[in-house]
């Protein structure tokens, strides 16, 4: 795994962890102006998921790193993301499945998770590099956490 430096998210939280993971999957973006990205075509996505909050839960953990790698991974890794009806939309845009929508789609996935915790811990940020030149933070909005 490369070792990388995230861009770090400012919160009033006591503990803050960070998961990384790889996924590799195929997408294409069904939308005429995004060119060759239309055509389907894989990556192998770099993912740093940070989850922070106040209160660790009855293991001393913040969320289990296997639970985090389960309810991301194990969805997303070798599939097609356009496959995943239940995140990904072919018509509409806001849910096309470009690097900014698969961050914000992570997030949604961990956060329901999240909030079946009792400790009730926070997804503060997503981070999705789908190439070694690209990449996409995404962070909920504190009124949307």
């Amino acid at each position: 795994m490369l070792q990388q430096i995230y861009p770090q998210v400012f919160h009033n939280f006591r503990y803050e962890l960070n998961k990384d993971m790889q996924i590799a999957a195929a997408h294409f973006i069904p939308h005429e102006a995004a060119g060759k990205c239309a055509n389907t075509h894989g990556h192998t996505y770099f993912v740093n998921i940070t989850v922070a909050g106040d209160e660790l839960d009855e293991s001393g953990f913040l969320i289990n790193f296997q639970q985090l790698k389960k309810i991301v991974h194990g969805k997303l890794d070798h599939t097609l993301i356009n496959d995943h009806t239940d995140l990904f939309s072919n018509t509409r845009a806001e849910d096309f499945p470009t690097t900014e929508v698969v961050a914000r789609k992570i997030a949604e996935i961990v956060q329901e998770h999240l909030d079946t915790m009792p400790n009730r811990p926070t997804c503060v940020q997503v981070f999705v590099r789908e190439s070694p030149t690209s990449y996409v933070v995404y962070r909920p909005k504190a009124g949307n956490r």
